[in-house]
């Protein structure tokens, strides 16, 4: 059984790889500009773990930060983009209105719990940078044992 599930696995890969293939071809061939969502899973982001913290830089060259939307959990760290694009073009005898909506969302597993109420986040020359407080790891405490 679990040969079937390899070669499964194996298929669905080169099925995978050959899309991507199709698709950088049909790109290249057309011109056509990377979209926002191809372009999230390649935005690099990099996360660090200090002593009480951990830091999530993400660059995201081209976003505007009102575009973006952070939601954390205690264990979890999702970052959503919504961007809109609209454009008018007049001429004497027509107007074309074109209107570009694309988003995409990334949800990241952190290393530990985190404080989500003391999350902060700035956003400055392209990167965003998300720093998440720690919780404090729980104290062991002693029990007293009653004799009767």
């Amino acid at each position: 059984m679990s040969e079937l599930s390899l070669w499964r696995k194996q298929e669905f890969d080169r099925m995978r790889q050959e899309l991507d293939l199709l698709f950088r071809r049909f790109r290249r061939e057309f011109g056509l500009p990377r979209s926002l969502l191809e372009s999230a899973e390649t935005f690099p982001v990099n996360m660090s773990a200090t002593e009480n913290t951990v830091t999530l830089r993400a660059e995201m060259p081209g976003i505007n930060p009102e575009d973006i939307d952070i939601s954390v959990t205690d264990e979890a760290l999702t970052l959503k983009v919504h961007t809109r694009d609209d454009t008018v073009e007049k001429d004497a005898v027509s107007q074309r209105i074109t209107k570009r909506s694309q988003s995409f969302s990334r949800t990241l597993a952190l290393p530990c719990r985190i404080v989500s109420d003391e999350v902060k986040a700035t956003f400055r020359d392209g990167i965003l940078e998300v720093v998440l407080p720690k919780c404090k790891p729980s104290q062991a405490r002693g029990v007293n044992i009653e004799c009767k």
